[in-house]
């Protein structure tokens, strides 16, 4: 027998076993969403489109149709946009949304009149905590939510230029910096509490480079997740962006074509987003703690 003919080793079947499986969900938003009717009054402000594609809507649809059933309870943990609850109303979940700051939950009740019908209105919680509450905004729901959305704040873009859609943009006025490694290891600790025994925790990530190295929060996020009892199930990539035959079709936002615009710039062009990156864990066995 050759040693290519010999049987794996354990430690070679240890490793793949630890290999977690990685899926490409298409979620680009592009021609998503009904016309406003023509007496239906516009919303004084709107979400800029950074913090709207946070969590978008058809990433939204996919994460609640996979992991869970109807009638569970989702929860939008950083809530920046309606979309998570609107999608969660729409498909017969109960949509739980954190939004701690008055200006951010202001916006989403005039988006949520706006966009749901009244019965669907009333399947949608929205709870004046931050995502370092997550136990006190779930109170009375442990051990039963199936799904936790977490679309982390992206890391701060050091020099960015703020424009006019960003300065009216009540998330962007409310914006909470980043958790540090405490925040983030209560929070998932806290998930861990709230899940029910088969629910899903999705972190959504987007790296990004500063001062000329990328930055990925999803490594340490796997780490500290596997210390608090939860197991990492999945790794997605959710293309924010359509396809067009065997290419992304790219749109930069109104910001990025301004700084395109400066020829005589030394400067890097913008990066665009494409993507977003989401670890999916589940609660390992045992109660609620």
């Amino acid at each position: 027998m050759s040693k290519n003919d010999r049987p794996q080793s354990k430690r070679s079947r240890a490793t793949e076993r630890r290999l977690v499986p990685l899926s490409v969900w298409l979620c680009s938003d592009a021609g998503v969403g009904a016309p406003r009717a023509k007496d239906q009054p516009p919303v004084a402000e709107a979400v800029c489109e950074r913090h709207r594609r946070a969590v978008g809507r058809e990433l939204a649809r996919h994460l609640i149709g996979a992991c869970t059933r109807p009638g569970s309870v989702v929860a939008d943990v950083f809530t920046t946009s309606e979309t998570v609850l609107v999608a969660a109303a729409e498909m017969g979940r109960l949509g739980i949304g954190l939004a701690p700051r008055m200006p951010v939950a202001q916006h989403l009740v005039s988006r949520l009149r706006q966009d749901l019908a009244a019965d669907q209105r009333a399947a949608v919680r929205l709870r004046p905590h931050g995502p370092h509450a997550l136990r006190e905004a779930l109170l009375g729901l442990e051990g039963q939510v199936e799904l936790l959305i977490a679309a982390l704040p992206p890391y701060p873009e050091v020099g960015r230029v703020i424009g006019s859609m960003e300065r009216s943009c009540p998330t962007c006025r409310a914006e909470q910096p980043v958790p540090g490694v405490t925040h983030l290891d209560r929070f998932l600790a806290d998930a861990r509490h709230v899940l029910a025994p088969d629910g899903h925790l999705a972190v959504i990530t987007t790296a990004r480079y500063e001062h000329g190295r990328l930055v990925d929060q999803a490594p340490g996020i796997i780490q500290r997740a596997a210390r608090a009892g939860l197991t990492y199930l999945q790794h997605v990539i959710a293309l924010r962006v359509p396809i067009k035959g065997d290419a992304l079709v790219v749109q930069p936002d109104p910001a990025e074509l301004a700084q395109l615009r400066q020829v005589q710039s030394a400067e890097l062009p913008p990066l665009v987003s494409v993507h977003a990156d989401v670890c999916l864990f589940t609660r390992t066995g045992g109660g609620a703690r």
